[in-house]
């Protein structure tokens, strides 16, 4: 495997456990017994731009994962 593939696949793993972490917010067991519910409310500005951001991190996240796929010695 190639290391620089390696360090970003890493990178980016990271990088995308803490966006959708920072998104976990009112998602727990209180919203289910009539808390603050969120099915109707629009995204708006840091909170849209975090999730568009955690879109292009899985979609890196994808693409890393598949050339480091392609490009993975063949044994033989």
């Amino acid at each position: 495997m190639n290391p620089f593939l390696a360090a970003g696949q890493i990178i980016v793993s990271i990088a995308l456990m803490a966006a959708i972490l920072l998104q976990a917010r009112g998602t727990g067991l209180s919203s289910t017994f009539g808390g603050d519910s969120a099915v109707y409310r629009s995204r708006r500005g840091v909170e849209r731009r975090l999730w568009q951001f955690t879109i292009v991190l899985m979609v890196l996240f994808v693409v890393f994962s598949l050339s480091s796929f392609v490009f993975a010695p063949t044994g033989g």
